[in-house]
């Protein structure tokens, strides 16, 4: 992990197209002398990597990476050391989730003066992804579709307080939380990590623990952890029983 003080040279892409919608005001870009300190956090070093390289440019973005992070441990430490403006928040990540990342720094985020403020940045569009991190209180969800230019728009956009979706999340999300007969949070699936939630979805679904392992670029063993955690926490016996508390709440 980079110095948390110290922007990291990168070089790659941030991925293709797909805009961002913002609930606020119109297309702004990094220029005009505007700048906004960010950190990023996400488990893969290449998509870092990427997205360095793509939005890091300060005097052209206006974008400044201040710090970098792979982990939840890691992500608080670097945050807390650097309060950025915006943190580029990874929904799935060791040590508990983004969730828990947004838990650890709700003081930051309360913080009137200076505040911090969370953009989740997810290759996950699924519903319980996106609404656990609104309800942890991230000012917006983009997926990791979308392009250097929207990324750093919708970076400023959060910086100023707005609301931030990719267009295909954004109905779902107001529709969830104008709702008034949306579903009652979970308790049993809030005791499972966001790690815990993806091995379980895909065990439901049939993969053997290696294709999981692959998929997920994690162990074997871990997996077996995982899973193991699962019906503990779940009380449960076995992968059958798993898979039909899974398909009830329609995980699959």
């Amino acid at each position: 992990m980079s110095d948390p003080t110290e922007a990291t040279e990168a070089n790659g892409t941030a991925g293709a197209a797909e805009p961002a919608q913002s609930i606020g005001d119109g297309d702004r870009d990094g220029a005009g002398g505007r700048r906004v300190r960010v950190v990023l956090v996400d488990d893969h070093r290449m998509f870092r990597t990427g997205v360095q390289a793509e939005i890091g440019r300060t005097e052209e973005t206006g974008v400044e990476v201040v710090g970098e992070a792979a982990d939840v441990d890691q992500a608080v430490t670097v945050i807390t050391a650097t309060r950025p403006e915006v943190v580029l928040l990874d929904v799935h990540l060791p040590g508990g989730g983004g969730v828990e990342v947004l838990r650890r720094c709700a003081p930051l985020m309360a913080d009137a003066e200076q505040p911090v403020r969370f953009l989740a940045l997810s290759v996950s569009d699924a519903a319980e992804d996106v609404i656990g991190v609104i309800r942890g209180g991230a000012r917006g969800y983009v997926t990791k579709t979308i392009t250097g230019a929207d990324l750093i728009g919708s970076v400023f956009r959060v910086q100023e307080g707005d609301a931030v979706f990719s267009p295909r999340l954004a109905g779902f999300v107001l529709d969830a939380f104008a709702s008034t007969d949306a579903p009652p949070v979970d308790e049993d699936l809030d005791r499972l990590t966001q790690r815990e939630r993806e091995v379980l979805r895909l065990i439901a679904r049939g993969y053997a623990y290696k294709e999981i392992a692959k998929q997920l670029f994690i162990s074997v063993k871990t997996v077996e952890s995982h899973v193991s955690a699962v019906l503990r926490k779940l009380q449960l016996s076995n992968r059958h029983e798993l898979t039909r508390w899974a398909t009830a709440r329609r995980l699959v």
